[in-house]
């Protein structure tokens, strides 16, 4: 399978700014670590694309982002970080969660999200992250998205989503983009880009097609100048490590510690992440007790 990628391209005027990704790979790489339904896995794939696209936007290269759709869907909470360079990782409450096709026949992505709060949270290596948030609008992850950078962030935008899954559970195709306006934008680029984005259709359907990032650029920039800023591979990451649970242990209070000790058992940690396992013997935990 082909590396997921992403692009940023600007109009030559500087009224518009676009990314675009094709995230099959890492939409794929989530599936098989969190076994997620076929709707979960629509579900956290567009949450995981949507993620990529707005943490590259990160300044520094040690900014992160967090994305939580905290919905009251049966699909539970749908948690994704990025970093600036578009790599991922994320999970969802509740994988195996299926719900029937939408009134539109589609996999009901809104329906397993709900109702609730979408956050936005950055770490920009300031002293306090940057929180932002806004209600959730319809689960359907891509208008939230649109939705979050009205509100929150004051910035005209448009993001497109799309996850397409096969009869058997695998991912078929995945990606997306986010268009989003600058100041001073030029009504005429404007007005060619809302008519552009009417008639772009379904973005998993183009990727599934073969079209790439830049061919999905051209698109919702059809008659419209524009130059390609840069191109690169992005996956799904996770930087998890035993040392970094070590660090976690140690910071539980004393009561917890030696309650832990005392069932002198094993302690067994998971990533929610990746899954990874990490054991700290009764040994290990000693040195925490103060």
């Amino acid at each position: 399978m082909k590396q997921s990628h992403i692009i940023r391209a600007i109009s030559v005027d500087g009224s518009a700014f676009i990314h675009a990704a094709d995230t099959t790979a890492i939409a794929t790489k989530a599936r098989e670590l969190h076994q997620t339904s076929k709707t979960m896995t629509a579900v956290l794939g567009r949450a995981l694309t949507a993620c990529a696209l707005m943490s590259a936007q990160l300044k520094g290269k040690d900014n992160t982002m967090t994305l939580q759709f905290q919905g009251d869907g049966p699909g539970g909470m749908v948690v994704c970080v990025g970093d600036s360079h578009g790599n991922v990782k994320g999970y969802v409450g509740n994988p195996e969660t299926e719900l029937p096709p939408n009134a539109k026949n589609k996999l009901d992505v809104g329906g397993a999200v709900g109702q609730g709060t979408l956050h936005v949270i950055k770490d920009l290596g300031m002293n306090e992250p940057y929180h932002g948030m806004c209600p959730i609008l319809t689960g359907e992850i891509a208008e939230d998205i649109t939705e979050y950078y009205a509100t929150s962030e004051q910035t005209p935008s448009a993001c497109a989503l799309g996850v397409r899954v096969n009869r058997d559970l695998t991912v078929k195709s995945a990606g997306g983009f986010l268009v989003q306006l600058l100041p001073g934008a030029d009504p005429e680029i404007i007005t060619k880009l809302e008519e552009n984005l009417k008639n772009i259709g379904s973005v998993s359907q183009k990727i599934a097609e073969g079209m790439t990032p830049e061919q999905l650029i051209e698109q919702v920039f059809d008659g419209i100048p524009f130059d390609i800023l840069d191109q690169s591979d992005i996956s799904y990451t996770c930087n998890c490590s035993k040392e970094k649970y070590s660090r976690i242990l140690a910071t539980l209070n004393q009561k917890d510690l030696k309650s832990l000790i005392d069932e002198n058992k094993p302690v067994e940690t998971v990533c929610n992440f990746c899954n990874s396992k990490y054991v700290f013997e009764i040994d290990q935990l000693k040195k925490y007790v103060k």
